[in-house]
């Protein structure tokens, strides 16, 4: 499943491909793979994902459009 706002974060972030996979400790193939909905994503990347946006899992996935963390 793609999920689109994951791919939005990181270009509004002006974030490479490279970069991201970079931070995630993940090959650049498998990122791709990930990010365009062909695998996906585990937990441990989602939460990972998150903590680099400064965002809730919830919202990379579109489950609210709320993007801040309940604190």
């Amino acid at each position: 499943m793609k999920f689109q706002r994951i791919e939005d974060l990181r270009i509004d972030s002006d974030i490479t491909i490279k970069k991201i996979s970079i931070e995630l400790g993940l090959h650049r193939d498998v990122y791709v793979r990930y990010e365009k909905g062909v695998r996906a994503f585990p937990i441990d990347v989602l939460c990972k994902l998150a903590d680099y946006y400064g965002c809730s899992i919830d919202y990379l996935v579109g489950r609210t459009d709320r993007k801040e963390v309940n604190k």
